[in-house]
């Protein structure tokens, strides 16, 4: 791919390579993911949108220098700080940096060094909710779905306070465009206490919308190094445009 970096972006991080980006290629139907209620030629349309976006939106992120994106993940922690608060016994989960996204498991470390508990992603099971184990930066980690490295299996599994989620694209609602697998979506719905779910990317992400579904779940708070965008105040503009 013409001007894409090193892909993988994770210095430091052994012999683990990225996975080879075939999620937006997957059809939501296959996923397990609930369509219902859609039109079928809108919601073709829409898929068919989302594919083309995934993939302008990820060669426009792997152009961005590596120095470039370094500015940003510090920018886009200090905002994370703001918005965690005190994690001091708090359950925070990041994420593996594939393939441009912002690295923030130096700040995953920070929260460690503040007294949070600290986990990653897994992908348990094709079509169910990701499952979330206890990790911390040193520990040992094998290869999960697509490669993406993961803490073993025999990790104790915790839920969550907070959930990060790497973000392909977003709108100002806080509806996030991911990889098109639906696992934090589905996760996000299955959860018995939701926790605060935010979504972490670039401020050249952003789409006026991303034709939400019934399947998309919101997130609660959107961080690029531009700005924290909130769904509580998306909501209240909305209300306001409509006279609520």
């Amino acid at each position: 791919m013409a001007g894409r970096q090193d892909d993988h972006d994770d210095e430091g991080g052994g012999s683990f390579s990225s996975p080879p980006c075939f999620m937006h290629e997957v059809d939501p139907a296959y996923m397990g993911l609930d369509m219902g209620g859609c039109d079928k030629q809108q919601r073709a349309d829409v898929m068919r949108w989302r594919k083309a976006e995934r993939t302008r939106l990820i060669e426009q992120r792997l152009a961005i220098s590596m120095a470039e994106r370094q500015a940003h993940t510090e920018v886009i922690a200090r905002q994370l700080d703001e918005i965690a608060g005190d994690v001091s016994g708090k359950i925070v989960s990041a994420y593996w940096p594939i393939r441009g996204e912002p690295d923030l498991r130096g700040w995953l470390a920070r929260v460690a060094e503040r007294g949070g508990v600290t986990a990653l992603p897994v992908v348990a099971a094709k079509a169910t909710p990701l499952v979330f184990r206890l990790w911390r930066q040193g520990e040992p980690l094998e290869k999960g779905v697509w490669n993406i490295p993961v803490p073993p299996e025999g990790a104790q599994e915790v839920m969550p306070d907070i959930v990060l989620a790497p973000i392909v694209g977003f709108d100002r609602s806080c509806y996030r465009l991911g990889y098109g697998g639906g696992y934090f979506d589905r996760t996000l719905e299955a959860a018995p206490k939701r926790p605060m779910a935010i979504g972490v990317g670039y401020a050249s992400m952003e789409l006026k919308t991303i034709y939400p579904q019934p399947h998309d779940m919101a997130l609660d708070v959107i961080v690029t190094e531009r700005e924290i965008i909130e769904r509580r105040e998306a909501e209240a503009r909305a209300s306001a445009g409509t006279g609520g």
